[in-house]
């Protein structure tokens, strides 16, 4: 009886625990996988080590360990030179102003011929040279755009800016012209919202007068408008102020356009 309690109670030793610890789905696999890695490693390190150089492989490590040995007495040149009072470490030439290491060794290891590698730096030069101005020309066709764009957006502003100082100054003629009893304007466009009333009219008409308002830019219209301003009925628009006489404007006034009262 105490036997069989026991075996029943082996089940909660850590020997019984241990061993079910392993048994897990997968896991076998898993320790496959990485001894198959193990190995590989191991045997691509012992190929590396003993994998035979090639000619080329060996050419080049003697070279640079002849390149970084300085020489010994045992060369015939450098005998030579120390007979001459020579000593390892000393410049060249009688004044000692001379070169200390040796001209640098450049080996040629490629295919191409001589002079292959200055055509390519060239071309690489030219290539970038290319870009360069492409870049340049391209910086300069965006600044010359934004320049435009800047010229035209001023010069509507501009436009804006006399189409109102035009209505102003018909505006202001037609006030003082009717302050005068002047009952016609002496041009249809003096007065504001006249001309467009006269049209159909002067489209029936065959004698042409000195000009046509149709003919004559904003500015135009504008410099003939406040001339006649100021001759007739001694007013600036831009003073917003009708003066005495001309003695009064001429001396009070700044001048005849925007830009002089500035």
């Amino acid at each position: 009886m105490k036997l069989n309690m026991a075996e029943e109670e082996d089940y909660m030793s850590d020997s019984f625990i241990n061993a079910q610890q392993d048994i897990r789905p997968g896991l076998p696999m898993l320790r496959q996988i990485r001894e198959a890695r193990r190995k590989e490693e191991k045997q691509q390190e012992a190929n590396l080590k003993n994998r035979q150089k090639s000619l080329k492989e060996e050419e080049q490590e003697r070279r640079d360990i002849g390149l970084k040995s300085a020489l010994g007495c045992e060369n015939k040149g450098f005998a030579l030179l120390q007979k001459m009072g020579y000593k390892s470490g000393q410049a060249l030439g009688k004044s000692g102003g001379g070169i200390v290491e040796p001209i640098p060794l450049n080996v040629k290891t490629g295919k191409s011929g001589i002079g292959h590698e200055a055509l390519l730096k060239r071309k690489a030069e030219e290539k970038l040279d290319s870009y360069r101005r492409k870049i340049h020309m391209k910086t300069q066709a965006e600044e010359k755009a934004a320049e435009q764009f800047r010229l035209r957006l001023k010069h509507k502003q501009d436009e804006v800016k006399l189409e109102g100082d035009l209505r102003r100054s018909q505006r202001a003629c037609q006030q003082l012209d009717t302050q005068k009893n002047i009952q016609v304007p002496r041009e249809a466009w003096y007065w504001l919202g006249l001309e467009e009333e006269t049209e159909e009219e002067e489209e029936k008409e065959e004698d042409e007068d000195e000009y046509k308002s149709e003919d004559l830019s904003v500015l135009e219209k504008l410099q003939i408008l406040t001339s006649y301003l100021r001759e007739e009925h001694l007013y600036c628009i831009w003073c917003g102020t009708a003066y005495e006489d001309k003695e009064d404007l001429s001396s009070n006034c700044p001048g005849p356009t925007s830009a002089d009262h500035d």
